[in-house]
């Protein structure tokens, strides 16, 4: 009586050959999730203050309507 069978085979994608695609492919992603969290890194969000400077830059509110709202952010 012969016992289980172990071998996996010899193709490209069993035994060792499966198991090294599967760690290239990871690689390949722990590489790209790396690189766009440093691209991505430096850009801090928006805060309220940030985004009502630019309104009053850009002449969409008044220096009283500006220094109103800067007010309630800040309190």
């Amino acid at each position: 009586m012969h016992g289980f069978n172990w071998d996996w085979g010899h193709g490209p994608f069993w035994g060792g050959g499966f198991f090294m695609v599967i760690f290239w492919i990871c690689i390949i992603i722990v590489i790209i999730y790396v690189l766009n969290n440093l691209i991505k890194g430096g850009q801090q969000p928006e805060t309220a203050l940030d985004i009502l400077k630019k309104r009053y830059a850009a002449g969409g509110i008044s220096k009283e309507e500006f220094e109103q709202m800067k007010r309630n952010i800040l309190s």
